[in-house]
Formats: C-alpha cells, structure tokens, sequence
C-alpha cells in the first residue's frame, strides 16, 4: 500500500530520523549521561499528563461498538480492513463543544482513535466524511507517527525541516482517509467542512475552491505555509480529487524568510513557540553546567598527568636521601608545568600543591614498607568535587 504515502515523507522521515539519532547521542555523550535522566524525568511527566487524557476519553467519551453507534462501529471495522489493521485501535466519539475535528493517540502500547461529535453530526449524511476521518487518523496510526516522533524531536524544530516533515504526515493521512472513503469527491467533501463549516460544505463548490489554490504562490500565504503544520485546504483538497496534482509553486523569497524561522509545531504561533524556548532552556540548563564540569576536569587531569615526573623526582629523591628535599630545583623540577598550572612544595611534610586555576590539587606522600613513595590525590582550596580526576575522586591506596 504504498500509494498511501506522501512521497515526500518518506525521504523527509528518513533525514529527521537520522539527525534526531544524531543529536540525541550528542545530547547523552555532551552531558555525560545526564540528558538520560532528563529523558527519564519527562517520560514520567509525560505519563502523567498522557494518562489525564486517556482518563478524560475513556471516563467521558463514547466507546464504539457492535451495540453502541453501530452505523459509526461499521465504518470504523471497514476502514480498517481496508488499510489492513489486523488489530484496530480503540475508538471513541466525545464532545467537540462546536470543534469539527478528530485525533489520534496511544498510551503504553495502546492505541485510540477519538472523534469529535460536531464531525459525526456535520457528516450524519454523507458516509464518506466519517470515514474520511476514521481513515486519516488510523494513518497516523499506521505510519507509527506518535510512536517515531521521540526520536526526531530534537530536530522538529529545525526550520523548513520540521514543518515539511508535518505537512508531509499529513498529506499521507490524507490519502489514508481517500483510501477509506468511496470516491475522491466524497473524501474532498469531507475536507470542505474544515474549510465551509458543518452546513455549508454541502453547497460548497468545489471546482471554484480548488481554483482557490493558485492564491497560495504569493510571498506571505508561500512564507506561513512553509512554517505551518499542515499544507493549505485548498491544496489537500486538490490532492484528494488527484493525487498527483499539481501545486502552484511556492515564493523563492518566502524560502529565505522561513529558513530563519524555527518550527514551533502544532503547539502553534507564539505559545508553541515559548513552549520551544522553555524546552531548549531546560535541556540547556543541563547540558551547559555539564559540558563545563567536563572541560574542567579535563584541564585537572591534565595537571594531574603534567605533574607526575614532578612527583616522581620527589620520590626517587627521598628514597635516596631519607629526606625531603627543600625546593624544586634541588630536585631539577619545574615550578610551572607546561599546561600552565603552577607548583608549590611543602619542604616539612613534602606535600605537593599543584595550582590549576580551577583550584588546588593536593598530592600527599605515604612511605611504604619497601621504600618507595604513594602519593593521595585530594580536594584542595577552591577545588569542587565535581571538578577532580576520576581516579583523585576513587579512593586512594
């Protein structure tokens, strides 16, 4: 069936998902794990929040069945026979409170297709239109759109990409609800109730409204296209009459402009947009304070590789003499070492402080039984702990 997808989805799917995998190994190696456990934090929210609506659908809705709509239950049973679900979603009908609309969604591996009552009544006389619906949500289904959006959701955002990859899915809905539907007219009609409300799509004409579509190559209807979910009724509707119609072709300057515009998803105009901040703020708020505790300690552990030799001398020389030696020098060792952390030795107790700049690494000396020197890495002044050598935060021998 694969006249039922868009052919722009598939190529556009492929991109999205192989950046989204990029970034997201990106995201968990930069915060050295910890974009995991903020992955882990919004799983729960997102249980939460998902299992609030399932909860309203199943509490409030209608569920549909062989008793319960049945008029509404055979046409959902016949479309998904016809776009071959062995296994249907569960399907309810609840209040649109004046929305024509429908929605597909799932929660722990189980699926729900959901539609509005205004739908329903709009098309209690035109079989195609529900059906329609049924079809183009149980394509979202289908095509696996909800449970593939994770992976790619850290490029949705990007713009032109996301909103094409959206207004892609759609399309392939859209021929999902054709495929439903008995004729291209039928599924068209259906279409125009989104556009001539729930009475006056049955009067709409549709010739003239397709003619409608040509307006859509002008700079400002080609720049809110090119940054909005879903293509312009006029075009789907042109598309369900013929598949393989064609488009008038977008604004070149209108391209320029929508490329500087993040895609705010479906979430839409300015409140998504904050959404998107808020969500690239917190995920910035993780991975800035973690990528700066990595390069600190990579500057540390430096300092702790630059400065052996220096230890070293001090330990051949106090296995030699039985005693500390006074400064540096006597033991020709530096008092800088190269990658620019500075050197203080302790003459009494010959403890060696190794300024990084990040702050005080300590090395304390130990006598062994058979002569020789182990030194104890320690937190000094100014040092975090967040801050120290993997093997100065290990327990020392």
């Amino acid at each position: 069936m694969t006249e039922l997808v868009y052919p722009h989805e598939r190529t556009l799917g492929k991109i999205t998902l192989v950046l989204g995998l990029l970034v997201w190994l990106a995201l968990i190696v930069g915060t050295v794990g910890i974009a995991l456990v903020a992955l882990a934090l919004g799983f729960v929210l997102y249980l939460f929040l998902q299992s609030t609506l399932i909860a309203h659908i199943r509490g409030n809705g209608v569920e549909l069945s062989a008793q319960q709509f049945p008029d509404l239950h055979a046409h959902f049973v016949a479309c998904c026979e016809r776009l071959q679900i062995a296994k249907p979603p569960e399907a309810y009908v609840m209040n649109g409170n004046g929305g024509l609309n429908a929605f597909a969604t799932r929660f722990l591996g189980t699926q729900y297709v959901v539609l509005l009552s205004d739908v329903v009544d709009a098309m209690a006389q035109h079989e195609d239109g529900v059906r329609f619906y049924l079809g183009h949500e149980l394509g979202h289904l289908r095509m696996k759109h909800l449970t593939g959006h994770l992976l790619r959701w850290p490029v949705l955002w990007l713009p032109l990409l996301g909103a094409a990859y959206s207004r892609a899915r759609e399309s392939t809905c859209d021929r999902h609800g054709l495929a439903c539907s008995s004729s291209p007219q039928g599924a068209a009609r259906a279409l125009a109730a989104l556009a001539a409300g729930a009475d006056r799509w049955k009067t709409l004409d549709i010739p003239a409204y397709l003619h409608q579509a040509r307006l859509s190559s002008g700079f400002w209807m080609s720049f809110h296209e090119l940054t909005g979910a879903y293509p312009w009724l006029t075009k789907r509707v042109a598309r369900v009459i013929d598949t393989n119609a064609r488009m008038p072709s977008r604004n070149g300057f209108a391209f320029a402009l929508a490329a500087l515009v993040p895609y705010a998803g479906r979430l839409g105009g300015g409140f998504g947009l904050l959404i998107l901040v808020y969500i690239i703020g917190a995920l910035a708020a993780i991975a800035i304070p973690a990528y700066q505790d990595y390069t600190i300690r990579a500057r540390t552990s430096l300092a702790l590789t630059e400065s052996q030799p220096v230890r070293d001398a001090l330990g051949n020389f106090y296995q030699t003499n039985r005693r500390v030696p006074p400064t540096l020098a006597v033991v020709t060792q530096p008092e800088r070492l190269p990658g620019g952390s500075s050197l203080k030795l302790d003459p009494d107790r010959m403890v060696l402080t190794v300024s990084t700049g990040q702050g005080d690494l300590v090395f304390i000396p130990k006598a062994m039984p058979d002569g020789r020197i182990n030194w104890a890495c320690v937190q000094g002044e100014g040092m975090k702990p967040t801050h120290l050598p993997p093997s100065c935060r290990a327990p020392n021998p």
